[in-house]
Order: C-alpha cells, then sequence, then structure tokens
C-alpha cells in the first residue's frame, strides 16, 4: 500500500496505532522533551504538535512517527505484528528483487500551494525545534531529504538526509560527513568555483523519506528506489530554480545553492547525534542560500532527533534495515546457514553491535561471518562489536546474547581485536589529537559466542523444557493459565 502523503499515513497510523495530538508545546526544547520522554514508555505513540506557541495554528511538528516495528511495518505494508527478526528476514529477502521505479513527473502539486520566492524567502516562519538542550541552534531537518544532481551523470538525482541547522531567513547550514554521496556531489560543483543546486525537503510520505536513509550504489537513484519500495512512482514536480525532481505531496521544500564551508561556511552545531553524544563541537559547515520556499496548507514537519539510544524504541526508524543488508551481504559472500541478524544502539546506517547468529558447520564458519560482516558498508562503520552466536540464540534478544557471550566465549581464544578501521566523526571514542588531524579510524572486536565447533557436541546441554513438553503442558492447563 502507497501512500499519497505524509497526512494519509498519519490518518491510517491513528487507526491501527496510535498517535498522541499535543497542543500549545514550546519549540525551545519542550517539543524535544516530549519527543524523548514519549520514546522511552512501551507504547511509544506518534507526536503530533500544533498550536505551537510564536506560530500560526497549523504549523505543526510530527515526531515519533516511525519509532517502533509496528509503525515501519505499516509504512511499508509489512505484517504489522512481525517480530523484528521475522520483519529483517523479510526486507533481507525483499531487497534480493529490487527494480527501480522512475519518477512522475507532474505539473503541480500540494506543495504548491504557498510559494515565497526573493525578498519573501523566509525560513524562519516554520516552528523547527531546538531538540536538545546543549544544541548550538534550531533543527528544521532531521528527518529531511536534500536532493542533488551529479555533475558529472545529470540522469543520475542523489537523496540523503543531513541534519539542517536554521540560520537565518535565507541560510540554512548543512552538515554532511566525507565520503556520504551529498558530499562527493557537492565536492564536484565546488571544485569548478560554482555552487551545488540543492532542493531540501521537510515532511514527506515516509517511504520516500526512508529511501533517502538508506545506502545504495552511486548512480542509483533513491527517487526510483522509493517508488520500488512504495510500488507505485513518486510523483514529483521540477525545481523552478534548480530543475531538481521535489516529491509533489510534499510539506515543506526550499530551492538553493549549497556553498563550500571554506566559502561562506557558518558555524553549525553542535549537536546530539543518534550515538548519544554531543562528539563534534560546533565547526564551519556548507551554507544553502535559500531562493525559493514552497509549502503546503497547515504544513508539517516531521522530526527524527537523535536520541541517547533506548532499549525498544528509536526516535526516527523502527525497522532494522541495517541488519537485512548486513544478513543480504553475508549471504552473497558465501557465508551459508545464517539463521538471524540484529543490531543495538542503532543509527540509520551504522550500529555500535551487530549479533549473528548462524547453524554452524565447519570450523572458522564464526569467524568467517563476523569478518564478512565487517567487510560491507553498513557493517564497518561504527560497528565497534560483531558478536556470533549459535542458531539457539534470539539475536534480537540481549538478554539470550548476554547469555551466550557469558557461557561460550572464552576471552582468550573467542575474542579477535582489529585496528585502524573505518569509523567517523561522530565517534566519540576518537581522541581529541586524531580528531584534529582528522583520522576517523578506530579498533574493532570480534566476539565468538558459539560453541566450540572441534567439540560442540560435547557441550554441556542447555537446562530448558522442551518445545514438546511446553506444548503438552500448554495445551492441558491453558484455560487455567489464560490464552
Amino acid at each position: 500500500m502507497a501512500f499519497g502523503d505524509l497526512r494519509e499515513f498519519i490518518g491510517k497510523l491513528r487507526e491501527v496505532d496510535r498517535v498522541l495530538d499535543i497542543q500549545k508545546a514550546h519549540w525551545e526544547l519542550e517539543i524535544g522533551a516530549l519527543t524523548e520522554i514519549t520514546a522511552q514508555s512501551p507504547q511509544c505513540p506518534a507526536l503530533l504538535f500544533d498550536d505551537i506557541p510564536d506560530y500560526p495554528r497549523g504549523f505543526r511538528v510530527l515526531s515519533n512517527f516511525l519509532s517502533t516495528p509496528r509503525k515501519a511495518a505499516l509504512a511499508l505494508d509489512m505484517p504489522l505484528e512481525a517480530k523484528p527478526v521475522e520483519l529483517t528476514r523479510l526486507w533481507k529477502e525483499r531487497i534480493k528483487s529490487i527494480q527501480p521505479v522512475p519518477a512522475r513527473k507532474v505539473a503541480s502539486g500540494p506543495l504548491l500551494e504557498n510559494v515565497l520566492d526573493g525578498d519573501e524567502v523566509d525560513c524562519l516562519r516554520f516552528p523547527a525545534p531546538k531538540w536538545h538542550e546543549r544544541d548550538g541552534g534550531r533543527y528544521l531537518g532531521t528527518a529531511d531529504l536534500v536532493i542533488q544532481r551529479d555533475l558529472d551523470d545529470a540522469n543520475w538525482t542523489n537523496l540523503g538526509t543531513y541534519r539542517v541547522q536554521l540560520q537565518g531567513k535565507n541560510l540554512l547550514s548543512v552538515f554532511i560527513v566525507q565520503g556520504h554521496q551529498g558530499m562527493t556531489i557537492a565536492r564536484k560543483y565546488w571544485a569548478q568555483g560554482r555552487p551545488c543546486p540543492v532542493a531540501m525537503v521537510f515532511g514527506l510520505e515516509p517511504a520516500v523519506w526512508i529511501a533517502g536513509t538508506h545506502t545504495v550504489p552511486p548512480g542509483v537513484s533513491e527517487l526510483e528506489y522509493a517508488g520500488w519500495m512504495r510500488g507505485e512512482p513518486v510523483e514529483v514536480i521540477e525545481g523552478e530554480k534548480t530543475g531538481l525532481p521535489i516529491p509533489a505531496a510534499a510539506e515543506i521544500a526550499v530551492e538553493g545553492e549549497l556553498y563550500a564551508p571554506e566559502e561562506t561556511g557558518l558555524l553549525e552545531g553542535p549537536f546530539g547525534e543518534w550515538p548519544g553524544y554531543y562528539a563534534s563541537d560546533a565547526e564551519r559547515q556548507p551554507v544553502v542560500k535559500v531562493r525559493r520556499v514552497m509549502f503546503r496548507n497547515d504544513p508539517i514537519i516531521t522530526g527524527a532527533p537523535p536520541l541517547k539510544p533506548l532499549a525498544t524504541h528509536t526516535p526516527d526508524i523502527a525497522m532494522d534495515f541495517g541488519s537485512a543488508r548486513v544478513w543480504q551481504y553475508l549471504e552473497a559472500a558465501g557465508v551459508p546457514d545464517v539463521c538471524g541478524v540484529a543490531r543495538y544502539i542503532p543509527g540509520q546506517n551504522y550500529a555500535f553491535f551487530f549479533v549473528i547468529s548462524i547453524r554452524q558447520r565447519y570450523p572458522g564458519h564464526s569467524r568467517q561471518a563476523a569478518h564478512a560482516a565487517l567487510g560491507c558498508y553498513t557493517g564497518a562503520g561504527l560497528g565497534r562489536f560483531v558478536i556470533v552466536v549459535d542458531d539457539d540464540i534470539d539475536p534480537a534478544n540481549l538478554h539470550e546474547v548476554l547469555w551466550a557471550m557469558g557461557t561460550r566465549c572464552d576471552p582468550v581464544t573467542s575474542i579477535d581485536i582489529l585496528k585502524g578501521c573505518l569509523s567517523s566523526p561522530l565517534d566519540p571514542r576518537i581522541e581529541p589529537g586524531r580528531r584534529a588531524q582528522g583520522d576517523w579510524t578506530a579498533g574493532k572486536a570480534i566476539i565468538d559466542a558459539c560453541r566450540p565447533f572441534h567439540w560442540r557436541n560435547e557441550f554441556p546441554a542447555v537446562n530448558e523444557i522442551s518445545a514438546e513438553l511446553k506444548a503438552k503442558v500448554l495445551d492441558k492447563w491453558r484455560p487455567l493459565l489464560g490464552g
């Protein structure tokens, strides 16, 4: 089921889950605080803020809208009751047959209900929250899309999600980590002494935004990937100032030029990021000079502010796409009998812990799985620990994973340490001296928490009720036990 726009998704979310309407919460910290507090609750409702002080009624902010597996499953037309590992397995199978669906160009759309050009441009008219107490400013973009066209390939339009800070009526700053496709494209323009044309969207039907958070190969348009995810094309208008394709049903969008930080950069940040820290201080970042603003009547900003990682919920996307990508990569690399993959403390593309469950087939199978996981982009990033467990362990059950580590892992023989591996400026563990030199490398650990292969059949039996006895007893006593 493809949602026509964000509003249709919110309507369906009200039917199958929960949307909490909140009036008069202030953009200065209250919206962010309520987002964080509710993200810690088991229900974790989506929050729709309205009547925000200093702004007209109807100028709204939506947060926690994909913060549980059920919400993410709704956005992607997947079983609402499926458990996390089952959703990961289903997505892993789905991405084996990606068939890009080109965007459909249209002459107009709801986005053009209000258009501001020239001196009328004013990004301050939107209630961008200050999400965290120590943030250096207000952020219009957390669940946004930044749209660029490659200078060397006019057929490649890239979509990415990068944090966007309000700097003035017609100025926005963008934080893009070096090596991301958005920065690669921008530097091609800057090398020619030109600003990079850019469009930015703040409020989208969730599947289109999710596509922009995924890592796809260079040359593959996330718009076409989004069309495949939705099962139908994304309708786009052509930006009047940039010629870029902009989703026609978006809530808010701007067009402008992205300038090199060395030329017109402004201090951006600090900003509380997904690892749970302020790892980077305020620094000069690229600036967008906004030339056009478009927005719907009663526009909605989508917010996915990073928070200190929680046990069960995330403020951005609870669906574990990263695990599905690693699982698919393992299979493509020839690692057999992978039974499940799960991440802990995940960001959109990374995680500090990866857990891989395998059915051991030969000596070295567990180490092979771990090394292969670190070979793909998603596993490399900030994947500090890779833990491999047997197939009787649910990788998404941290209690079971820790039990396997405590009982099947010998620290002397079961842990391998790797040095000088890929990391990120968001890594809080990189020393200040290396950070100043731009050295974004770190160590990684492989933890083999499987039964030792050569004597696995002699490993002590698990003290656990058999499936047969459990079923027999439940069948007899179900009326008393209930359910």
